[in-house]
């Protein structure tokens, strides 16, 4: 449930030739709902194809905190996601990073 002490961003990155998603979308895109204060990632979606591929996306990043634990959530995505996705989520989790910290120093990265 969003709150004030909440935060929607969003982390983009390009996709991969042949993806389903590629038919669909230009770049996949990583949104999450995070805790302002210790950064931790509440929900999260992605623009992947499948119904399954986006859940397995959000548990894999869930309770993960953007503020110390972006080596925790590339680890992840790279020793249990398998696909064609896995670079595009790798840049898309990095970007999501960037844009949290900008949103903690206040300022807007567009």
């Amino acid at each position: 449930m969003a709150t004030e002490h909440t935060c929607f961003i969003a982390g983009h990155a390009k996709l991969p030739q042949g993806m389903a998603a590629k038919s669909v979308f230009d770049s996949l895109t990583i949104t999450a709902e995070v805790d302002r204060e210790h950064g931790v990632i509440l929900e999260a979606s992605c623009t992947l194809a499948t119904d399954h591929g986006r859940q397995y996306i959000h548990d894999l990043l869930k309770g993960i905190s953007l503020k110390t634990g972006l080596d925790e959530a590339e680890a992840l995505i790279a020793r249990q996601y398998k696909g064609k996705a896995t670079n595009a989520l790798l840049a898309a989790v990095l970007d999501l990073h960037r844009q949290y910290e900008a949103m903690q120093e206040g300022s807007v990265e567009t």
